[in-house]
Parts: C-alpha cells; structure tokens; sequence
C-alpha cells in the first residue's frame, strides 16, 4: 500500500469514529435535556445526599442521578431520578464500580479476571519445615 493510500484510510477511519463521537454527544445531550429539564422543575434544587442548597447561578453543580444507574429509563414520574451535587453524583457512581467490582464485574459488564497468583499455595509445607527445623 502506498503512503497515499494509507493515509486517505487512516483520515477515512478518524472520519468514521469523529462522526460516531459527534452523534453520540448530540444524542446524549437531547436525552440530557428532556429529563434534566423535567428533574430541575419537579424537585426541589437540593442534593439530596448531603443537603447542599443550589440557585440560578450554581445550578449547573447540580445533576440528575438515575436511581438503577439505567440512563436510558426516564419515567415521566421522575421516580428513577434524584438531584444530587457533582460531589455526591460522582461518590455514588464510584460506590456502585466498587460494589461491581467485589462481585467480579468490571465497568462495560465484562467478568473480571481471575486471579492467577496465591500467596498461600505453599504455606503448609512451609509450616511443616518450622515444625522440623
């Protein structure tokens, strides 16, 4: 393959991946505004982890967290949503990674690996040569 030629796929497949990141972000942002839109006027501006009051002009430090972490289950009875501060928003997501992870699952729903190294393979007959020596 020529220089040329790899290069016209190259900017071919950055093209692709560009206008997949682009129409991801515009589809994220319009679902963002539907129920964000709905949270902000059926709740009241508080986090409703740690009580922190919010107005006009700090609003955008508040955000809409999805009870079943489901983005795309948004009732119009607001019943999977709750306002929460960045700092709360991010806690709990970070709670939830964890509590996937003491199960063994990693973020994407992939099983994480097992693990392949015992420290305490040896340790009875390590015991064992104590008791000898």
């Amino acid at each position: 393959m020529t220089d040329n030629k790899m290069t016209d796929s190259k900017a071919q497949s950055n093209k692709k991946l560009d206008d997949v990141v682009v129409k991801a972000r515009r589809d994220s942002e319009v679902r963002g505004h539907g129920y964000r839109e709905q949270a902000l006027n059926m709740y009241p501006w508080i986090c409703g982890r740690c009580s922190r009051e919010f107005v006009r002009a700090n609003l955008s430090e508040l955000t809409v967290h999805h009870k079943n972490h489901d983005h795309d289950f948004n009732p119009s009875d607001g019943s999977n949503w709750e306002l929460l501060c960045l700092y709360c928003h991010d806690n709990e997501h970070q709670r939830q990674t964890e509590a996937l992870a003491n199960k063994g699952i990693a973020l994407g729903g992939t099983k994480a690996p097992d693990a392949k190294f015992n420290p305490f393979a040896d340790l009875k007959s390590m015991m064992d040569d104590k008791k000898k020596g």
